[in-house]
């Protein structure tokens, strides 16, 4: 599945507004974000180059341990992007926990979003609103602009 674009006013081509990924990695994220609380978790989810559809979860190690800030292993992160690579690879997505806020980027995560393709999803394991012990919110973070977008749980592809 190819991502839909569609052009803007400006004659800039922008990506579609709406994440769809399948159960199976909603409840990996979501796992994820339980198991690593009160600290931080985060991750990627790759995808074929050019296709937009995440497939391979890949959780990774929070660096910082902090429950207010998460941060990729250089190391892991070089090894991961050549990894990638080598499997015609590009993240999909990113996503990461709050432990104790909304699921909404903070400044800290807009000015380290550099993926303008990927989807970057956050989790609240933080009851903020009263709607559940978790929030699961997409977003696309291009040149520090924030745009929530839908997310779609499908059993499959």
């Amino acid at each position: 599945m190819k991502p839909v674009t569609r052009a803007a006013p400006s004659g800039l081509l922008m990506l579609a507004d709406m994440l769809t990924i399948t159960q199976a990695l909603y409840d990996q994220i979501v796992a994820h974000a339980r198991k690593d609380h009160p600290d931080e978790a985060c991750g990627v989810i790759a995808g074929p180059v050019g296709s937009g559809r995440p497939e391979r979860f890949i959780p990774m190690l929070n660096a910082a341990r902090s429950p207010t800030f998460y941060e990729f292993d250089s190391q892991d992160l070089l090894t991961l992007y050549r990894e990638m690579d080598d499997r015609d690879e590009e993240p999909v997505v990113i996503y990461h926990s709050h432990t104790a806020t909304e699921a909404y980027p903070s400044r800290t995560d807009i000015s380290y979003a550099n993926e303008p393709g990927a989807h970057y999803v956050l989790v609240s394991t933080a009851d903020t609103d009263g709607a559940g012990e978790f929030q699961f919110r997409s977003f696309r973070i291009v040149d520090g602009e924030v745009t929530e977008e839908e997310v779609k749980v499908v059993e499959s592809y």
